[in-house]
């Protein structure tokens, strides 16, 4: 009989490494694709860490400075989103306000990529916030809704449905509100066989040419087995943010082989969630690589609005009882309210009243804080409901109330999105936008100082007659002034 052979070291260190508790500890992952929280060691999820997420991305938190200078260039008030940091991170916005100042434009952008046929709640909230951005500044507005790109990252979707996909998230888009007339909104399947991107596909191919496999694997976490179409893509998203790929939007020659260098110097301001933001590092690291150099786009980075079950968790299309989806009837949201949103209250009433509840945890109170627009009721609401006060169930009814009005608001204006809204924002063609009218005051006095010392209103060169009339005047102004300064001086 042979003698067993010892065990090797691996099956001991295996064997050792089994017999310890294993941490289920992991740190918060975040990209285009996939949001997940970190975890303690006992497996709980933790609240994300936006603080440290910009940090190692190397974005500015938002601060009072900041939005003082917001408020004094715009003449606008900052939305509460920004006052309450909700949108808390950004790249470059003050070199926005510095081109905003100046008059000069720019082009505001952002996107979706269509999952479902129905957006939900935390969809709604960039494109609320940069329907805001666009009333406030004036500017030209480019949507781009990406059904190529869910239909190469999503394997069980189809082209046709993941296109279907799109036009009712366009619709959906469309209700937060948006101006036609400076609205071009496009689906990438759509427009990307149109006759009118031929600068667009000039700018993605020269990019392409620019990035290198592993510059877009370092990005987005690509490997090996990932398939080759979504590699490509990122090049798409990239100069989508260059006002170069759209010359019809400024009137200009589409058809034409040349890229505008004028266009190209126009900037780009992205409100977006913070998980896109690898998408822009990327374009930041390269526009100016490009034969016609575009400047870094600028953006506003979002925090993710939770899920109904609480802190770590984001809402998702494929999990209906995670969010309000803006289908939802008013039983169903205040169904998924009362069943499924996190408390932040005690276990039993007594408790509560003794102890109070934490609005910071408690999901009711989160969502407030987004739709609220009432900064001294939302104070009001925490502080009643930390000294237990409000009950939780009051604090969910606030909730209810208010998501069940703002979905029906959206609901009504759904109603009345037909196809032919829908193709005319689809419709690439000239945008209508002012721009800063401060500046435009600016020019109107100075252009009338001007011809009042050069000349009559008509910018004509004055008659003698008006010239004896201007210098009757300047005399008669001059003895004035004498004889008020001969009786102060007597006094």
């Amino acid at each position: 009989m042979t003698e067993p052979e010892p065990p090797s070291v691996a099956a001991l260190s295996l064997a050792a490494t089994a017999a310890e508790p294993v941490s289920k500890a992991t740190a918060q992952e975040i990209n285009p694709w996939d949001v997940q929280a970190a975890t303690d060691a006992d497996g709980n999820i933790q609240e994300f860490d936006y603080a440290a997420i910009s940090a190692q991305w190397a974005t500015k938190l938002i601060d009072d400075a900041l939005l003082e200078r917001f408020e004094r260039v715009t003449g606008h008030k900052p939305h509460r989103w920004l006052r309450r940091r909700l949108f808390f991170s950004h790249r470059d916005l003050e070199l926005i306000l510095d081109k905003y100042e100046k008059g000069e434009d720019f082009l505001l952008y952002t996107g979706r990529g269509p999952s479902s046929d129905a957006m939900h709640i935390g969809h709604t909230i960039p494109f609320e916030f940069t329907k805001w951005l666009q009333d406030v500044f004036d500017v030209p507005l480019v949507i781009m809704l990406t059904d190529d790109e869910k239909f190469l990252f999503k394997e069980k979707l189809k082209q046709p449905e993941v296109y279907e996909y799109a036009r009712q998230n366009a619709k959906d888009i469309i209700s937060i509100g948006f101006d036609p007339k400076k609205t071009f909104m496009y689906i990438d399947s759509e427009f990307f066989t149109s006759g009118f991107n031929r600068h667009f596909n000039l700018n993605a191919t020269e990019f392409e040419k620019l990035i290198t496999n592993n510059q877009v694997r370092g990005a987005f976490g690509f490997h090996g087995s990932t398939n080759i179409g979504s590699n490509a893509f990122a090049a798409k998203q990239c100069v989508a943010a260059f006002a170069s790929s759209y010359p019809f939007i400024w009137g200009q020659d589409y058809k034409t082989y040349h890229r505008s260098k004028q266009l190209a110097a126009i900037p780009c301001l992205i409100p977006c969630a913070i998980d896109q933001d690898p998408y822009f590092r990327l374009v930041r690291e390269n526009c100016n690589r490009m034969d016609q150099p575009s400047p870094k786009p600028a953006l506003i980075h979002s925090k993710f609005l939770t899920a109904l079950q609480g802190a770590g968790g984001k809402m998702s299309a494929s999990n209906p009882n995670s969010a309000i989806f803006m289908s939802d009837s008013p039983k169903e949201i205040k169904k998924k309210i009362n069943s499924h949103a996190f408390s932040g209250g005690q276990e039993t009433l007594e408790l509560h009243r003794e102890k109070g509840g934490n609005p910071d945890i408690d999901v009711p109170y989160q969502y407030l804080s987004y739709f609220e627009d009432d900064d001294e009721k939302l104070l009001r609401l925490a502080d009643e409901y930390r000294k237990g006060e409000l009950l939780t169930g009051e604090m969910k009814k606030e909730c209810v109330d208010m998501m069940s009005n703002y979905v029906k608001k959206f609901q009504e204006a759904r109603a009345n999105v037909t196809d032919e809204i829908l193709d005319e924002f689809l419709r690439p063609r000239k945008l209508e936008w002012r721009g800063n009218p401060r500046v435009e005051k600016v020019k109107v006095e100075e252009k009338k100082e001007g011809e009042a010392a050069s000349g009559n209103a008509d910018g004509e060169p004055l008659t003698k007659n008006q010239q004896k009339k201007l210098a009757k005047l300047a005399e008669q102004e001059r003895k004035k002034a004498e004889k008020a300064a001969a009786a102060a001086a007597k006094n």
